[in-house]
């Protein structure tokens, strides 16, 4: 690394401490969540029926957040608080951070110092996720605590909800951020600093890549439940178990890379630490290896099975002629209440089968959002190839360019969340319109009822 890299590495660690990082990338995730809420919610999609949000006893499928009827205000409030937390916790991260600025004034020899500052921020603030009485937003706090509760320590009997699907892959893209907090907890420990992140030797080395795979283990355990549910008639649980499966290889391979350094020293001398390619040792080739398995799959898996769209999908017709997003006509549901709302909806038939090439014939969003996102999903999954680049290499865990790829990372499972959830929303609305269709193949016709914004109106398709 050349000199000025490492001035920038220094005043960087020096003026922003690992600890503040794991902060500001919370409260990043936390804003991503709101504005998530939000965005669906103003694309017509009942985020609060479509992602089956619940309460209660997490074995309970009976129990809901709001009635079995939620209108817009249920939506408006839930966003609305998600806000406020982040402004909230964003504000104390801000505080937190100015206090150890003010007090540390960028002198080395006080960071660590007053290096309790962050340990007493994260801690107050646990104090504060985990407080029983009915303040600073219990009813929010709750409900993340059941989330956690559900996909950790479900029965392999219950089912497994679309909403904790959503929360455990949102959790896979905050995995790092795990392994930063194992990491800045090592750093508050007497002799070490949070200047530098401490040095692994032996079994050590092995802690962090098993604290960042447990989010890509609650995820397989949910695969393997799907799987082996008595219901269960396809393999696409199991395909997709392997894809989580697929990470851990490169995690474990990726520690393990120290160890290439150390033969590769032995071999060659010190100056090997410094080589951006180590592609002449097998484990290195190895990891490798499972790294482009791993982003290349879940790349696929994202367009193909998370998103619908017919783009990377074998033997798909599509027709090239262009045609607007289509809206859909929702069978009359049990709820009382359908999960997209229209103006003017066009109910999917055998008559109009073309839609833009390599998407699929329902559309919610503007036309053009799905190559872009198609496009950065890519990019932002081939992040892993940056690690090949001799500047990279060598940093530490707390780098600038690390921590632009969390970011980088938060932004696209941020992204990839509208279209799954889209795609969710359309899969049971075929669902319930093929229901329908079955339940009045004897009668005249099926009822459909739509929701516009802001009111509500009922249609019958002829």
């Amino acid at each position: 690394m050349s000199e000025p890299d490492v001035d920038l590495e220094f005043g960087y660690s020096l003026s922003f401490p690992l600890p503040f990082r794991v902060f500001a990338l919370t409260s990043l995730g936390i804003l991503a969540w709101a504005t998530n809420i939000h965005g669906l919610d103003n694309f017509g999609v009942d985020v609060v029926s479509a992602l089956d949000l619940r309460i209660g006893d997490h074995h309970s499928p009976s129990q809901r957040y709001w009635p079995d009827s939620p209108r817009k205000a249920d939506v408006t409030v839930l966003y609305k608080n998600v806000y406020r937390i982040f402004i909230t916790y964003s504000v104390w991260c801000l505080v937190s951070w100015t206090t150890f600025r003010s007090l540390s004034q960028g002198n080395p020899t006080l960071v660590d110092v007053y290096g309790y500052i962050p340990a007493v921020f994260a801690l107050l603030t646990v104090i504060i996720l985990l407080l029983p009485f009915h303040v600073l937003f219990k009813p929010e706090r709750d409900k993340f605590l059941h989330a956690i509760r559900r996909c950790i320590s479900s029965s392999p009997d219950s089912p497994v909800y679309f909403a904790d699907v959503v929360f455990a892959d949102i959790f896979t893209s905050f995995a790092k951020v795990l392994g930063d907090v194992f990491i800045s907890l090592r750093m508050l420990f007497p002799g070490n600093s949070l200047l530098e992140p401490p040095a692994d030797h032996g079994w050590t080395r092995w802690i962090m890549p098993t604290i960042m795979s447990i989010p890509y283990l609650v995820r397989f355990r949910q695969c393997v439940i799907e799987w082996l549910s008595v219901d269960n008639t396809s393999r696409r649980p199991l395909a997709n178990a392997v894809k989580y499966a697929t990470a851990f290889p490169v995690m474990y391979l990726s520690a393990a890379q120290r160890l290439v350094v150390s033969d590769l020293i032995n071999e060659k001398g010190k100056q090997a630490a410094e080589e951006a390619w180590h592609g002449e040792h097998p484990l290195f080739r190895l990891w490798l290896l499972f790294a482009a398995i791993n982003s290349l799959y879940s790349f696929w898996w994202d367009v193909t099975n998370d998103w619908g769209l017919e783009l990377l999908k074998p033997g798909s017709k599509t027709s090239g002629r262009p045609l607007p997003p289509r809206r859909l006509v929702l069978p009359h549901l049990h709820s009382g209440t359908a999960l997209l709302g229209s103006h003017r909806p066009v109910p999917e038939s055998e008559d109009h089968p073309a839609y833009p090439f390599g998407l699929r014939p329902t559309l919610l969003y503007p036309l053009p959002v799905y190559p872009l996102l198609v496009f950065l999903n890519l990019i932002l999954r081939l992040t892993w190839s940056i690690k090949l680049s001799s500047h990279l290499h060598s940093k530490s865990e707390g780098s600038v360019a690390i921590f632009l790829i969390e970011v980088a990372e938060i932004v696209r499972r941020w992204m990839w969340v509208f279209v799954r959830v889209e795609w969710e929303v359309i899969k049971k609305a075929r669902e319930a319109r093929n229901a329908g269709r079955t339940s009045f193949s004897d009668t005249d016709e099926p009822e459909f009822e739509m929701i516009t914004t802001p009111t509500m109106e009922h249609e019958i398709d002829p």
